[in-house]
């Protein structure tokens, strides 16, 4: 089974573009999409599709910055699922995708030297076994490196946006939505819809605390979108 894992941030990116980069390359992927998780929140569309991969399933990344939030929970997850026996593809990186690692493994030297002596035998046994820890362990920084550098871009975007955004304001720009303008995301409008079909006060079965399970929101932007709704409606 081939599964593609597109992910974003913040309200301000698109998941559109992740989603045509993996399905043009593999067009029969099923895709999962994971919305504005940030650098703490949790990943609920992972933690759910994770537990159903099996061995010899794969999954394509856009970027290896898309798989996880930093480069310590990227990393741990790359290891668990490669030693797990599930592919990873990452389409702007493919240095480290897990069959470049298996490549790496496969190249290992496997010399068996029997001379005879056991003190000489013992020697180059040793060195072999060094080599090859030696070429796993910089196959495996590499990896390593990549989610760290993919951390470092993310962390460095967020450090000049924040800069751009103080200078802007020192220079009298003002900044965010003009008042009575609504930010319009997918998410909003998708919840939107659920909540018009599903709630009570607007011909639906269920109560708020079920609508808002199912649209998956904190109650704050549920309430919010209630408001919405009926001043549409008003």
């Amino acid at each position: 089974m081939i599964y593609g894992y597109a992910r974003v941030s913040t309200t301000h990116q698109k998941i559109a573009r992740q989603v045509t980069n993996i399905l043009a390359v593999y067009p029969t992927a099923t895709i999962i999409r994971e919305f504005y998780t940030g650098t703490t929140q949790n990943r609920p569309h992972w933690e759910k599709f994770i537990p159903q991969v099996k061995p010899g399933d794969t999954i394509v990344f856009d970027s290896v910055s898309r798989m996880a939030r930093n480069s310590i929970e990227g990393y741990k997850d790359y290891k668990k699922l490669y030693d797990f026996g599930v592919n990873l593809i990452f389409l702007n990186e493919p240095l480290i995708d897990t069959s470049v690692l298996d490549a790496t493994k496969h190249k290992l030297l496997s010399i068996n030297i029997e001379t005879g002596n056991a003190a000489v035998d013992s020697f180059f046994k040793g060195n072999i076994e060094l080599i090859n820890n030696f070429i796993m362990a910089l196959a495996e920084e590499q990896i390593k490196a990549a989610f760290d550098q993919a951390e470092k871009e993310v962390t460095d975007l967020h450090t000049r946006i924040s800069q751009g955004i103080r200078e802007a304001k020192k220079n009298g720009t003002k900044i965010g939505l003009a008042k009575g303008m609504t930010l319009v995301t997918e998410k909003s409008v998708k919840c939107k819809k659920t909540i018009k079909k599903h709630a009570v006060e607007f011909g639906g079965t269920l109560n708020d605390k079920e609508v808002m399970k199912l649209c998956g929101i904190s109650r704050n932007s549920y309430y919010k979108y209630k408001r919405d709704l009926k001043v549409c409606l008003s």
